[in-house]
């Protein structure tokens, strides 16, 4: 998949504000301070499209972004915030929880994983939700440039070990661009 233009969409806090063209919407979801943002500017080559924070919990509503006028990308809210009070954690499930369940036009989830915490039970429970649900996923590792060799493995088996189901496990940094093309590549095949 080569990226044209990319440009911010709209925000929407209820699912009755979601778009209505008939775009495929590849879905990027994760832990709150994943790296969900800087992936997304990553991905498209443009800094500052998707806001980056280094607050956990920015990401309060559901952002579509337009990819070359022909799908969409969307970024949802993190997930496993613990400063987020209970009434707001459970809004988002909510909202998170029903877009994915209910919605017809994704065609993918990209779950976000963070490297250097592979085996966190937040991300067993999104994974056991999306296969619950029979939603296509894929996996990116995050911040992979943050981990030494021995690490890099030890990642990769753990997120192996109870993934088995997903489309495709790729290594991911924003900061090299490391993953990138191998994203863009996997992303192609969901939005042709």
């Amino acid at each position: 998949m080569k990226i044209r233009n990319a440009k911010f969409y709209k925000s929407v806090s209820a699912l009755d504000q979601l778009p209505e063209e008939q775009f495929p919407e590849i879905v990027f979801v994760g832990r709150s301070n994943v790296g969900k943002s800087t992936l997304l500017n990553s991905l498209t080559g443009k800094k500052g499209l998707a806001k980056t924070s280094s607050t956990p919990g920015k990401t309060q509503l559901i952002n579509y972004f337009l990819i070359n006028d022909t799908c969409y990308f969307v970024d949802l809210p993190g997930y496993g915030y613990a400063k987020v009070g209970k009434g707001q954690k459970q809004e988002w499930g909510k909202l998170l929880g029903d877009y994915v369940r209910t919605r017809d036009r994704i065609a993918l989830v990209v779950m976000l994983i963070d490297s250097r915490h592979p085996d966190m039970e937040s991300d067993r429970h999104m994974m056991e939700f999306l296969q619950y649900y029979d939603r296509s996923f894929g996996i990116a590792l995050t911040k992979y440039d943050k981990l030494k060799q021995k690490d890099k493995a030890r990642a990769g088996h753990a997120v192996k070990s109870y993934s088995f189901k997903s489309k495709f496990i790729v290594n991911y940094s924003a900061l090299s661009g490391q993953g990138k093309d191998e994203l863009l590549e996997q992303l192609a095949t969901y939005t042709g």
